[in-house]
């Protein structure tokens, strides 16, 4: 082999290893679902969205209100039945308050893949800083591995505010997790919403994050609204 032809081979083994260790596109990693959602009755089928998580998915509001309905999966669901008026849509929530990765990985066979998700969501980085970047890795992996064995389109969140933490200070907690979160996205050529980067981008043009929040963890309807943009930006 010729110096120039090693080194043609070199630089397209390190295009396809780069674009193979990268995020999933989001203007076609969800097309077959998109796909299914367009069709009308009696083509279309019922498409399952999963939500595993915390207390943030789960609609907590100011603890111990719940407020359902104005939760990110809800807001997804009207967004979506806007964009997909002939579509059947479920929205399954098996989020619970307080939990970290960890405690989700446990129970991710019996409470979520029962479900046959299309889509699965993935939100613990806000509640995993309890228990540390390298613990909520291998439990984050252990799901998506799971998941991807049966097929399933995967949407990691990085985690929304705590209004503890300045979020507008580089390499603050919650950036650790979010970095880890997109790293893990590219690794596995899946999805990821970044509620941490919306929320970032707020905080730095000057906007007060309480607005957003019912309780310094838990966001309001108006930051539920941030997180769902995250969300349809892959399912326009």
């Amino acid at each position: 082999m010729t110096r120039h032809a090693f080194f043609l081979l070199l630089s397209a083994l390190l295009f396809t290893a780069a674009k193979t260790n990268a995020q999933a596109d989001s203007s076609t990693y969800l097309q077959d679902i998109k796909s299914e959602l367009v069709k009308q009755w009696p083509h279309n089928r019922t498409i399952n969205l999963v939500f595993h998580g915390h207390s943030v998915p789960s609609g907590y509001a100011h603890t111990p209100l719940v407020k359902t309905l104005e939760a990110y999966p809800h807001q997804v669901l009207r967004a979506m039945k806007a964009r997909y008026p002939y579509a059947v849509i479920n929205v399954i929530t098996t989020s619970i308050g307080g939990e970290n990765s960890v405690q989700g990985e446990k129970r991710f066979k019996r409470d979520v893949l029962t479900h046959h998700p299309d889509v699965l969501f993935i939100d613990y980085a806000l509640n995993d800083r309890s228990i540390g970047l390298e613990k909520a890795r291998k439990a984050t992996e252990r799901m998506i591995r799971m998941a991807l064995r049966r097929h399933i389109k995967i949407i990691l969140l990085t985690p929304s505010p705590d209004l503890t933490v300045d979020i507008t200070k580089d390499g603050n907690v919650l950036e650790q997790y979010a970095d880890q979160l997109i790293r893990l996205s590219a690794q596995y050529h899946i999805g990821l919403a970044d509620s941490y980067g919306s929320f970032k981008t707020l905080a730095t043009a000057g906007e007060d994050l309480k607005s957003y929040m019912a309780q310094s963890n838990h966001p309001n309807r108006k930051g539920h609204a941030v997180i769902a943009a995250e969300i349809m930006k892959w399912l326009w």
